[in-house]
């Protein structure tokens, strides 16, 4: 039977201005009002606020997870119903959410919390490699310390974690048709984010995980699974474990996928599947309007 898998995007597509029509939805305003309470600040007011702002990690993650959990809400309510999870990083926390995993209030205190410590790293680097040879890079990173593959996007797009002066050596070690460091605090998804991780994990592990309602793929395993304890496992090593998005989509025409709807802003990961798996059908749902045509279409 075909089924719609429901893929949450990360840091970096934030937008300013995302969730400003969802604010018009009741099943919304209580949502914002919660993350409000927790945060101790606006999400709403932040995303129309200055791109600076929302850029910032600290802001960006909890913008994006509480956005994306409205997304989710809208869907559900209007009776839709995702076969099987994924998110990229950050977005692995809203598709934890959807499966019904935690409640939304703990899911926003630990990205919360992921948030900040990921914000307080420091002395690292990352970069994005395009139009690559694969094997060529692989045996670069292989030999090169303080340097990992921490985004398998696609079979074209990668980025690499490490330090600084690691980081440097691989972009003008491997030739890429192009190759661009990112504006980021620290090595995200690196052995360089342990103390950050080992912080997080006691916070994690005060969190109960209840069964998935469908599977779940996760950032460093994209094999399907509905249990709660494995789910949690894998999410103690996001944060110095490579995002292995290639593979997660790759294994979406094996659990029979269809169909998959992209939810949050902009349409990033649609198009990293796109590039990987030919003949899925692909659509993007980041604001009321788009939640409303896809009710339309059915």
């Amino acid at each position: 039977m075909a089924k719609t898998a429901w893929v949450f995007p990360g840091q970096g597509s934030q937008t300013v201005g995302m969730g400003a029509d969802l604010a018009e939805h009741e099943l919304a305003q209580e949502k914002f009002a919660k993350a409000e309470n927790i945060l101790g600040w606006s999400v709403l007011a932040v995303c129309q606020g200055e791109a600076d702002k929302l850029s910032h990690t600290r802001y960006t993650q909890p913008c994006l997870y509480v956005v994306e959990s409205v997304l989710c809400d809208l869907l559900k309510a209007q009776g839709q119903q995702p076969d099987l999870v994924a998110g990229h990083s950050l977005g692995e926390y809203s598709a934890l959410y959807a499966a019904g995993v935690f409640k939304f209030e703990a899911g926003l205190k630990l990205v919360q919390r992921r948030a900040e410590l990921m914000s307080q790293a420091a002395d690292g680097a990352m970069a994005a490699l395009m139009g690559f040879d694969r094997e060529e890079l692989m045996a670069k990173l292989a030999a090169t310390e303080g340097v990992v593959l921490a985004n398998d996007n696609n079979p074209g797009q990668v980025v690499i974690s490490g330090t600084p002066a690691a980081v440097e050596t691989i972009m003008q070690a491997v030739k890429s048709r192009r190759a661009v460091k990112l504006n980021v605090s620290g090595a995200f998804h690196s052995p360089l984010m342990a103390d950050a991780a080992q912080a997080f994990e006691s916070v994690l592990a005060k969190v109960p995980f209840q069964p998935a309602q469908v599977p779940v793929m996760s950032n460093v395993d994209p094999t399907p699974s509905t249990d709660g304890r494995m789910l949690k496992q894998r999410l103690t090593e996001q944060m110095t474990g490579s995002v292995r998005w290639r593979e997660i989509s790759l294994q979406l025409p094996e659990a029979d996928v269809e169909a998959v709807i992209e939810v949050g802003p902009g349409s990033v990961l649609s198009g990293l599947i796109k590039r990987t798996c030919k003949g899925l059908t692909l659509m993007a749902v980041g604001t009321a309007a788009q939640v409303a045509a896809l009710q339309g279409d059915e």
